[in-house]
């Protein structure tokens, strides 16, 4: 199969119908496309490396999620490129090559659900499932400059998926169009259509902006002028996330180390945050696939070899500690945005990285990022990406983020603001 046509976002294509072709159907006459994590009846899922495809038979059924589309009347129309064991955030793999950024070529995509977002972005397809552990979704949204949701921990059924880190495992999807995203988390979340309440309050995480190297007045000025236009300027308001967090997340000062405080690019608490939602992922990574790890001894590329062999060798200490913070920020965050509150931060710190950086220059990169992806990573809080178009020729995005449960109001925020932001867009281009 020539993979040049495709930007390298399939591992294989298929044709799966719908289970009815009814006009009526909310996803009739679209095509989407799975991530290589979700079972498809008489397919092997491959994991992103070859030798996880060689040691594992066919699934003999199809994820429910997989299945719940194809009752909404939309066609499947292959399987994408993941990063390997789901075990990175840049998109690139070695064994199968890496999907081609449709708006950076020279960028990488973002991984883990590097395919399933390539797909979108190049408009191969209308939608495309992926998951999101510590940022599976929104990474590669953000970067291939498209809508990413990543829904509440445990709110789609991740049956029939690979596991990598149950604690954070999410199914979330990808497209184009803010109609389609809200028409297929309907679907995915099982959610009778409602009206849109009006946000209550918009919080803007002053610091976590400032982690970002794109200028305010492209991300979260361009958020706060939309807002305003819609909904009125007494629902914004400003916030040092940081400080709330430290103040109210107790059991993170066991994950403050002294590296973390020394680290004046990035944000001590939200550090700590990431560093407690990567031990916790470590550990359950360790408790899926150890084994597997063991005795297979996989051909890994660079950067996830080290990461998988490091989970494989974590031992339980401090796992309690994280079940305490992840406790203690779901009950602040809970506290601060209540029922209709929004929380907006940056996908993630910058532009996409070129492609094959060397891991070690992205590090400062990567713990910013990470402090951002834990928020929603650890509170499991809804969250969606959103692109802002292109800052110097290179994608950016922003995030919201609402209370657990809230999908369905975060889903017909994003459709009521999407035009708004993109029309500030322009005028703050000129």
């Amino acid at each position: 199969m020539a993979r040049s046509s495709d930007y390298g976002a399939f591992m294989e294509k298929f044709v799966l119908k719908p289970s009815s072709s009814s006009h009526e159907l909310p996803l009739n006459g679209l095509i989407f496309a799975v991530k290589d994590i979700f079972d498809v009846d008489g397919f092997v899922t491959g994991f992103g490396n070859p030798d996880w495809a060689r040691t594992h038979l066919a699934a003999t059924s199809t994820a429910p999620a997989v299945l719940a589309i194809l009752r909404g009347g939309a066609t499947c129309v292959g399987k994408t490129v993941m990063d390997e064991m789901a075990y990175s955030i840049n998109g690139e793999n070695k064994h199968y090559g890496t999907p081609t950024n449709p708006c950076a070529p020279d960028r990488v995509p973002g991984g883990s659900s590097s395919g399933s977002a390539v797909a979108v972005g190049a408009k191969l397809v209308d939608f495309s499932l992926g998951t999101d552990t510590g940022g599976s979704v929104r990474v590669p949204a953000s970067y291939c400059s498209i809508l990413g949701f990543r829904p509440s921990h445990d709110a789609v059924s991740t049956a029939g998926v690979i596991p990598m880190a149950q604690s954070f495992d999410t199914v979330g999807w990808f497209a184009r169009d803010p109609v389609i995203l809200n028409r297929v988390g309907r679907i995915l979340l099982q959610l009778p259509d409602v009206d849109l309440v009006r946000p209550r309050q918009i919080f803007i995480a002053e610091d976590c902006f400032q982690l970002s190297s794109i200028p305010n007045n492209r991300v979260s000025q361009v958020l706060v002028k939309s807002v305003e236009k819609l909904f009125g300027g007494d629902v914004v308001k400003h916030l040092i996330l940081g400080d709330y967090v430290e103040d109210k997340v107790p059991s993170l000062s066991r994950f403050m180390s002294k590296e973390i405080k020394k680290q004046d690019y990035n944000i001590a608490s939200l550090a700590a945050l990431s560093s407690a939602m990567r031990l916790l992922q470590r550990y359950e990574f360790k408790n899926n696939h150890g084994e597997w790890v063991n005795t297979v001894k996989p051909d890994l590329g660079p950067g996830i070899s080290e990461r998988v062999w490091e989970a494989v060798q974590t031992i339980g200490e401090n796992i309690d500690i994280c079940y305490s913070v992840k406790a203690e920020i779901i009950a602040a965050l809970t506290t601060l945005l209540e029922d209709f509150g929004i929380l907006a931060i940056p996908t993630v710190p910058g532009p996409p990285p070129k492609l094959n950086t060397d891991p070690t220059t992205l590090e400062i990169f990567r713990a910013k990022a990470f402090s951002l992806l834990s928020i929603a990573g650890v509170s499991g809080f809804c969250q969606v990406s959103i692109p802002l178009g292109m800052y110097d020729d290179l994608p950016v995005a922003i995030s919201l983020l609402a209370k657990h449960g809230s999908d369905g109001f975060l889903l017909h925020v994003v459709e009521t603001l999407y035009d708004a932001l993109q029309e500030q867009i322009a005028i703050s281009e000129r």
